[in-house]
Parts: structure tokens; C-alpha cells; sequence
């Protein structure tokens, strides 16, 4: 994948089981009216050429950002995709102004309760017809 193509179309790795994580694809998908965000499962081959390996335990991964700036992770990423929003959710971006050393832990926290709290999927989404043109292997 080109720096091009992350530029016109930025990509969202996601927890593919993760109800809270296919919960916030949901709302993305909803939100992002130009259509901009490309999603892709950390458990799928995009997220295996793209990103450094995944740990064993899957309440570590992360939501991840990548476009052709790289890839940002966790509070990182979700500002940024906030930002790249725009509109009133580019106000929700400017939490950046809270120090990483704060928002972290409780990104963590969320995340390490995923599962627990919001539940899992057997396997990893499956996407419709209709969004099928936005989602990576």
C-alpha cells in the first residue's frame, strides 16, 4: 500500500471479534459520510503486512491509525481518526491537549475489559455487501 493511497483513504485496524471494537467501526461507518476510512482486522493480512506482529494475549492489542504518516496507536489513534472526522468530532481531537501519561491508562483499561464487559465474537466481522468495497483482507 502506497503512501498515496493511505492519504486519499486512511486505514482502521480493529479487534475483528471485539463487540465494542465492531461497535465503533458501526459508528464509523455511519459518520464518515465522504467515506474516507478503509477498515481492516488486526487478525487479517492487511494488519500482518502492515503492522509489527500481534502479541499472544488479544486484550493487548490495539486500535491503530495508519496512514501516510505511519501508524499511531491506542488514544493516538482514536484522536486522530477524530480529527480526520472532522466537523464536531475534530473538537473531540483536541483531547490532545491531556497528557499521553493520563489518557492512557484508561485507554488500557477499557481495553483490557473488552472482552469481559462487551463481549466476543467466534470469529472475526464479516462484511456486508454494501461495505464491502471499505474493508481490507
Amino acid at each position: 500500500m502506497t503512501d498515496e493511497t493511505t492519504e486519499a483513504h486512511p486505514i482502521i485496524f480493529f479487534d475483528g471479534v471485539c463487540n465494542l471494537c465492531n461497535g465503533v467501526v458501526d459508528l464509523l461507518l455511519r459518520l464518515d459520510r465522504d467515506e474516507q476510512f478503509r477498515f481492516a482486522s488486526l487478525q487479517g493480512e492487511t494488519a500482518r503486512d502492515l503492522l509489527p506482529p500481534l502479541g499472544d494475549d488479544a486484550r493487548t492489542w490495539s486500535f491503530v491509525y495508519y496512514d501516510e504518516g505511519g501508524a499511531q496507536l491506542r488514544s493516538d489513534a482514536a484522536l486522530a481518526v477524530c480529527q480526520r472526522l472532522g466537523g464536531i468530532w475534530w473538537f473531540l481531537s483536541l483531547a490532545r491537549i491531556v497528557p499521553r501519561f493520563l489518557r492512557e491508562p484508561v485507554y488500557r483499561l477499557v481495553a483490557r475489559n473488552r472482552y469481559r464487559v462487551f463481549g466476543q465474537r467466534e470469529t472475526c466481522r464479516v462484511a456486508t455487501p454494501e461495505e464491502k468495497a471499505r474493508f481490507l483482507p
